[in-house]
This record gives structure tokens, sequence and C-alpha cells, in this order.
């Protein structure tokens, strides 16, 4: 038996356990903050998919599209994501090339690929743990918030470069789209739903 078998909520504010004997699938309201408690996120899964995929198709024009516009005495250069880290590691500054290489690429592809892979999950049978899902997703909640420092990491470049008059950086329509993929993939994780997960791979040991 499971903690919704037995009539009990968690209530997602502020993580007290509600008694919701005979509430059916209708919302109780938790004695301790007042916030409406639900048995499972209504959606969740199409909300999340929607989320997710718009999030995936704007990735394309986020990488394809200027994301840095660098004006200098020598001209005018417009930098993509790719060709930002390229500039920042062939202007001396590799710490900055690593950081956004890995918040503009690695963080975002992860995040898009486990979350689609956790969604998969909470719909079929993958015969994966509860637990470990669990735990990927706690994983992918905290990580994917990093992934906007590179859209602050241009902002500050601009700011630095033009207050020492060496050069004039802009952001472009890339990173305009990098932030609403973060945007979108931050939504996507906030509408799953993980007690999904245990509805699928949870076992009666596990409750």
């Amino acid at each position: 038996m499971n903690a919704r078998d037995a009539g009990l909520r968690a209530c997602l504010v502020c993580r007290a356990v509600c008694d919701a004997t005979g509430a059916g699938t209708a919302p109780v309201w938790c004695p301790c903050c007042g916030a409406a408690v639900h048995s499972r996120k209504a959606d969740s899964l199409t909300r999340t998919w929607a989320f997710l995929v718009a999030a995936a198709i704007l990735y394309i024009p986020a990488n394809l599209l200027p994301a840095m516009h660098t004006t200098t005495l020598f001209g005018t250069t417009r930098n993509t994501i790719i060709g930002g880290v390229a500039y920042f590691w062939t202007s001396g500054s590799p710490e900055l090339a690593v950081l956004i290489f890995t918040v503009s690429v690695i963080i975002p592809t992860t995040k898009m690929s486990a979350l689609a892979y956790l969604a998969y999950g909470a719909r079929r049978s993958t015969g994966a743990d509860a637990h470990r899902l669990g735990r990927l997703y706690k994983v992918v909640e905290r990580v994917g918030r990093w992934s906007m420092l590179d859209v602050f990491v241009i902002a500050l470049m601009a700011g630095m470069v033009q207050f020492q008059s060496l050069a004039m950086v802009e952001a472009g329509p890339g990173a305009a789209a990098f932030g609403a993929v973060v945007v979108l993939s931050m939504l996507a994780t906030s509408s799953f739903d993980p007690r999904l997960l245990w509805d699928k791979h949870g076992r009666p040991d596990h409750a």
C-alpha cells in the first residue's frame, strides 16, 4: 500500500502530509499553509512534453543564431554560442569558454534528455528502479537552473568590455532564444510530477 491508497497526500508547498481520506481525486486544503493539495498534478505529462518539445525546437535557433555581437576597431563579428566559446578561448579567457560551453551545451542537452527519459518512464515501464528515477529528477531540478549562467556571462562581459573601452559586446537573438529554452525547460521540470514514477515503477516493499 502506498500513501495515496492510505488516503495521504503530500503538500508540494510546505511538504506537510495531509489526510485526504474519502476525497478521491478532488483537492484538499493543507492545514499548515492552506495550499490546495492534489493527488497528482493535473495533465502533468502533457504539459511536461509540451514545454520540453518547445524547448527542443527553440534550442536549434539558439545555437544557429548569433548570441553575441562584438564590435572592435577592426570591425564587427557575430558569434553563435559555439563561436562565443571559441572567441573567449582564443582571446585568453579559457575559463569563460569552458563555463559557457558547460552551461550552454552540456547542461541543457543533458537536462532535456534526462527529463524526456523520466517522462517516458512515467508513461511506460522501463524496468528502472523508482528510487534511482527519483534521484535523477532531483538532479535535473537542481542543476537545470544553472544553465541560465551563460546569459549572465554575456551580459557581464558586455559591461566589462564596454567599461574598459576595448570593444562593444551586445547580446544577439541567439541569447534570447537560449533564455527561452532555459525558461521552458524549467517549466517542464516544474510541471513533471515525480510521484508518477512511483505509480509506474514503485513496488510494495518501497512503500
